[in-house]
């Protein structure tokens, strides 16, 4: 670099740059500042570990290999002594393996090389979009998971981590729990949260429609592409991709998937070039994915790709102290749609609700105060209220049944049954397969019932 373009540098250092090849410093120093950005640059660990010390850096970017040490030592270093300094890696070509290391040690993000210039910008552009640690683990956290059990102050504590890097996570959790809930909290409370924020089930999209909703297609490409269409990656570019239910996911659309994720690019049916897209994986699944691995259901090196970070949502069970603050969050915002003032719940049917398992969660809570409001007559919610509910004692039904009816049906009001299945239907919008699969039940015992109704 000459003399001239380093006296017009930006005022303030701004990012560490470590690497011991002085091309590449080069490289990315004046990147950074046609960015408007200054740098540090050295090419090793102990420098970088002194210039650490002496400045306030706003982001670190540094090479996997070193003269004299590894670079998942220094993100190591900055996580014990700098915690609010994110740090990228720079690996090898298709080091997908080291970049996941670093993702797991708490690095930000990744970038290969040869670096291409658009992927660093946007990598830059994210980490300095980051609010300090203080911020982002305010109040915001808290928004929307109500509550105040031990368990759930760990999960706030783990989504504002989260929140703060760029690494896939696999939420894991019950239905009903409110993991979408969570996978939108970390968006937001991360760099990325002025993008599009994207929920995709993936179980509700017909196999012959995937791979065009996913990648998008091109006008042509098939009977009934009139136009060209983006699909869900390009919907969420900049943002967050939640890919719920990920389990759904036929095998021939699991290989797809991998490739655009390691690859960061998609190509749209019908298109001969790929397109780079800048997306965040965040998926989710109630169901246990490496037993999926095990029986061959499952790809394993997808399985590895987004299960980078595993966050458990815990149940409703597992928290019974959060029923009284759920409960009345819910009523307010029951109250506040129906344009009344908020009901309350009597003691005893306080007392009912927490000794009740919930196999359904937070879902069923919600649908049992509905039903309550519904049905009670006075702004008080009393035992009898509660009573009525349509999943007060239900069990799961189990799903691996050949029979069209099931073996082990809970038993209970048939009418009530009837008004749980037909609510969910309404919910998707008739979507059989996606009513069952939240009911708990296969496709052909939901059919069983409707044909018992007349409703099939």
């Amino acid at each position: 670099m000459n003399q001239p373009e380093r006296r017009q540098r930006p005022r303030g250092i701004d990012v560490l740059i470590v690497d011991d090849e002085e091309d590449i410093r080069e490289v990315l120093e004046l990147s950074l500042m046609r960015m408007g950005l200054a740098a540090d640059t050295t090419g090793t660990l102990a420098d970088a570990r002194r210039l650490l010390g002496e400045k306030a850096y706003r982001l670190c970017l540094t090479d996997m290999r070193l003269p004299d040490g590894d670079g998942l030592e220094l993100v190591a270093d900055i996580q014990a002594n700098f915690p609010g300094l994110p740090v990228a890696v720079i690996t090898a070509y298709g080091s997908i393996e080291t970049a996941i290391r670093a993702l797991k040690s708490g690095a930000f993000d990744f970038v290969t090389k040869p670096v291409e210039l658009k992927a660093l910008r946007e990598l830059v552009n994210h980490a300095l979009r980051l609010e300090p640690p203080a911020r982002a683990t305010g109040g915001e956290a808290g928004r929307n998971l109500v509550g105040g059990s031990a368990a759930l102050a760990q999960l706030r504590a783990q989504v504002a981590k989260l929140a703060r890097n760029q690494a896939p996570v696999y939420l894991h959790g019950e239905s009903g729990t409110g993991k979408e809930v969570t996978a939108r909290l970390i968006h937001e409370m991360g760099p990325r949260a002025a993008a599009p924020f994207v929920p995709v089930n993936c179980g509700a999209i017909s196999p012959e429609l995937m791979e065009s909703e996913f990648f998008g297609h091109r006008k042509g490409s098939f009977t009934g592409a009139v136009a060209d269409k983006d699909g869900l990656f390009q919907a969420a570019r900049g943002g967050t991709l939640f890919l719920d239910e990920v389990a759904d996911l036929p095998l021939a659309m699991q290989v797809k998937l991998l490739r655009a994720i390691q690859e960061r690019a998609v190509r749209p049916v019908g298109a001969h070039a790929e397109e780079s897209v800048d997306v965040r994986i965040l998926s989710a699944s109630h169901r246990d994915l490496a037993q999926l691995v095990a029986e061959g259901k499952f790809r394993q090196d997808l399985y590895f790709r987004i299960n980078v970070i595993t966050l458990r949502v815990p149940p409703l069970r597992e928290r019974p102290e959060d029923v009284p603050d759920l409960a009345a969050h819910i009523l307010a915002r029951l109250a506040e749609r129906e344009g009344t003032a908020p009901r309350r719940l009597s003691p005893g049917a306080m007392a009912v609700l927490q000794q009740h398992p919930f196999p359904g969660n937070v879902r069923e809570l919600e649908n049992l105060l509905e039903r309550a409001c519904a049905l009670c007559d006075g702004d008080e919610i009393g035992v009898d209220d509660v009573d009525l509910q349509p999943t007060e004692g239900l069990r799961p039904v189990p799903t691996d049944r050949g029979a069209d009816r099931p073996q082990d049906e809970p038993a209970g009001d048939e009418e009530a049954e009837r008004t749980r299945v037909l609510r969910m239907l309404d919910d998707t919008r008739w979507n059989r397969s996606e009513a069952a699969r939240r009911l708990g039940m296969t496709l052909r015992q939901l059919r069983y019932r409707l044909e018992k109704w007349g409703m099939e």
